[in-house]
């Protein structure tokens, strides 16, 4: 079922830049906050100082070299991919609702992560890529999520182009295939803790994060953002429909293509250093049409600020509760992200498609 994505009821004039300055600033306390609290809970005065000397050059005693590390050289890194990949699954989850005009539809929808699930798999069951060193299993999921998307294109790609209906056909049917390959791999793995390691992995988890992993999943996210800004009114436009769109003189077809290979390659990117975090995605961006409207270019800016806070949050939770052992992220996005959103849908009157 194809649903054209809208909202209710429609935003107020100046939501979105209301909203902006806001969602800044609760970025940069949940930001602190997830640098200072965890496990070991570094006083909030040190952790502001200990930020300040890695950034401007500051003393720091010899007592304090231990706090001083898990600030800057282990919390730090992973409290920014949390929100870069939040920020990137958001801003993607728009793009792909746009895409295929679909509101159930997520970043994964395509089959991406159910092909680095694949490559993950192999490097976890079977250790290739090994000379890639710590590096092997990021890159295994990136080449297996480009894979992935290569051939969904190739097989949802008919006469009438690039539709809406197939690529989610494609992209669904494939993630099953996917899938199968994976168990078969796990299935013949040499260690018995193959399976453990993957289904961790494929439900998400910030644990590997260090600064090495940073560049490249800023630099996708900062190009999705980018991108999809200057493409706001095309996907105002794509939403609706083919037959408006090309009243209007849009090429729907040609941008359907040019949204899938940036979603393939920005999903990719992010799934390579976090694992498949799902939810994400698919809520956020309705969250924020209800508080911004459907219009693409308010919800482009909100969707990252939003999906950053909020995976910031469900990291520092899945590393606390259960300290020392963490949740997986999805387990954590599930539990307090569905909640939240059912009562948002019944307390704000959100409609799909106008139903």
């Amino acid at each position: 079922m194809t649903v054209a994505v809208t909202g209710s009821p429609p935003a107020r004039a100046g939501t979105g830049a209301l909203a902006v300055p806001v969602l800044v600033a609760v970025l940069g306390v949940s930001a602190v906050a997830g640098v200072a609290f965890g496990p070991t809970v570094v006083p909030l005065p040190d952790t502001l100082r200990y930020l300040a000397a890695a950034l401007a050059g500051g003393q720091i005693g010899p007592d304090e070299v231990t706090g001083y590390s898990i600030v800057w050289q282990v919390r730090t890194p992973r409290v920014l991919l949390a929100a870069v990949v939040g920020a990137g699954l958001s801003v993607i989850g728009v793009a792909v609702q746009a895409m295929v005009r679909n509101a159930l539809a997520d970043p994964f929808v395509l089959g991406v992560s159910s092909g680095a699930s694949v490559g993950a798999s192999a490097v976890v069951s079977f250790g290739l890529f090994g000379a890639l060193g710590v590096y092997a299993l990021s890159a295994a999921a990136f080449l297996g999520a480009l894979a992935a998307s290569v051939l969904v294109y190739v097989a949802a790609r008919g006469r009438a182009g690039l539709t809406p209906l197939r690529l989610v056909l494609t992209g669904v049917a494939l993630a099953y295939g996917f899938q199968a390959v994976m168990s078969v791999i796990v299935f013949f793995a040499p260690f018995g803790e193959a399976a453990r390691s993957v289904l961790f992995w494929l439900l998400g988890s910030l644990g590997g994060a260090t600064w090495g992993a940073l560049p490249v999943a800023v630099a996708a996210v900062a190009l999705a953002v980018v991108v999809l800004l200057r493409r706001s009114r095309a996907l105002d436009v794509l939403a609706l429909g083919d037959e408006s769109a090309a009243s209007l003189g849009l090429d729907a077809d040609a941008l359907r293509r040019e949204l899938f290979l940036l979603t393939a390659v920005v999903t990719g990117a992010l799934v390579a250093v976090s694992g498949a975090v799902g939810f994400v995605g698919l809520v956020l961006p309705h969250l924020v049409r209800m508080v911004a409207g459907p219009g693409h270019r308010r919800v482009l800016v909100l969707a990252p600020l939003a999906g950053a806070i909020f995976l910031i949050w469900v990291d520092l939770a899945s590393r606390t509760l259960f300290a020392p052992r963490e949740l997986p992220l999805g387990v954590i996005t599930a539990l307090i992200g569905v909640p939240v959103f059912v009562g948002l849908l019944r307390g704000r009157g959100y409609l799909f498609g106008g139903r």
